[in-house]
């Protein structure tokens, strides 16, 4: 081989290797439904109405009573709802949740960028953004437990807001979506191992 060609092969380097479509739809799915998951916890944050008992709904924002006769009547003061340490525990579950939703974000652009633009540091973003989705996680279901905790005596089953289950499902999808983007990060060959074999 020539000199000039020696050289030309260097900088181009080697073809990445094509990943096989099985791990291509994998990651996709993963970052399609971290996306989801995103869009479900923001919107049941922003509603925030997690739990009805009786004439009564409980929420992030507000505390509301119901009655037959008129529409809901909501409150901000949340110590209206003579609930014990209500006020400063639904402030520390918006705060909580409000960050899960932010380290998610991150964590998704990660996701998206390392599929983007491949090169050696791609891994490194995957594995980073699914340990960012892992926070999320352990972020959003502090708060829904928080949540339990603070109107444990007022709880029912039934009385759960398809707004909480909305926050359940999001903070189950962190997990699963963190935990499966770290699997198949540990499945898969880097690309400079490939590229030295």
């Amino acid at each position: 081989m020539t000199a000039i060609g020696a050289q030309t092969q260097r900088l181009l380097g080697p073809k990445r290797p094509h990943r096989s479509f099985f791990e291509s739809f994998i990651r996709t799915l993963i970052i399609v439904c971290t996306a989801l998951a995103v869009v479900l916890s923001s919107v049941s944050i922003c509603d925030g109405h997690w739990l009805l008992v009786e004439d009564h709904l409980f929420g992030l924002w507000y505390f509301c009573t119901i009655s037959n006769h008129s529409g809901p009547h909501c409150l901000r003061d949340l110590n209206q709802a003579h609930v014990p340490g209500l006020a400063v525990g639904m402030g520390l579950v918006r705060t909580v949740a409000a960050m899960a939703v932010v380290a998610a974000i991150f964590g998704l652009e990660l996701l998206m960028v390392s599929q983007v633009c491949e090169d050696v540091r791609s891994r490194r973003k995957w594995a980073i953004g699914s340990y960012l989705l892992l926070v999320a996680f352990v972020l959003s279901s502090g708060g829904l437990l928080t949540f339990i905790l603070l109107l444990k005596s007022q709880i029912t089953f039934m009385g759960f807001t398809l707004m909480f289950w909305c926050e359940f499902t999001a903070s189950f999808l962190f997990f699963l979506n963190a935990t499966s983007g770290l699997h198949i990060n540990s499945l898969t060959q880097p690309w400079d191992q490939l590229r030295k074999v």
